[in-house]
């Protein structure tokens, strides 16, 4: 379980406001890539009975990250969302377009923190100082918080996506690489919010351009 031992030894150097930031949907072939920012209220002790709910998202069930998702919403001090859509990464590549998202988190936050907790992904040209955690969303209830808001954020969106583009199952597998997604890919070739970048649906694009010129 994560805990604030990161927290407080930023805020025993004086930084009184952290936030963690945390980003989903760097691997799927299809959608957004969504990051999230919380700011906690730095006299949480750990302690509090709302937070037994709040884990890293990869742990939780999709009904315990909505929980976790209301109550973070409820108990924190600023919630910050941001994106890049499929065809931000196809232009910039994913790694930067996950930082553009990450930035986006950060400048969305109502109040501003002094110091940043990153799940492992630096965030150059950043104006806060930040610390990288590895597997940080397990460690820090901030990151965690943050993971939590970016994985229920970009879930929702491909729900919406699924009734947008039926056919694919996004509803089932968030647009990442499955079986069953890769098969329905095959069958009815990429839509809009496909990454065309990713190797899989380059090399339909690639097939399908081959076919087009070969009559």
């Amino acid at each position: 379980m994560p805990d604030f031992s990161l927290e407080h030894g930023l805020r025993q150097r004086g930084f009184g406001l952290v936030a963690g930031v945390d980003e989903a949907g760097r691997g799927p072939l299809a959608g957004p890539v969504v990051a999230g920012a919380v700011v906690l209220d730095p006299a949480l002790t750990g302690h509090e009975s709302w937070l037994a709910a709040v884990d890293d998202s990869k742990r939780l069930s999709p009904a315990q990250r909505e929980k976790a998702l209301a109550l973070v919403q409820q108990h924190a001090l600023a919630v910050g969302v941001g994106s890049a859509s499929s065809e931000e990464i196809d232009r910039l590549g994913i790694l930067a377009a996950t930082i553009q998202a990450m930035l986006q988190a950060v400048a969305a936050l109502q109040t501003q923190p002094q110091h940043l907790l990153l799940d492992y992904i630096p965030l150059r040209r950043c104006r806060l100082p930040f610390q990288l955690v590895v597997k940080g969303d397990s460690l820090s209830y901030s990151i965690a918080a943050a993971s939590i808001v970016a994985k229920v954020t970009r879930d929702r969106w491909m729900l919406e996506a699924d009734a947008r583009y039926p056919g694919y199952g996004f509803a089932r597998h968030k647009g990442y690489p499955t079986a069953a997604h890769r098969a329905r890919l095959r069958e009815l070739g990429p839509c809009p919010i496909h990454r065309r970048s990713y190797a899989p649906v380059q090399q339909l694009c690639l097939d399908a351009a081959a076919l087009d010129r070969n009559g």
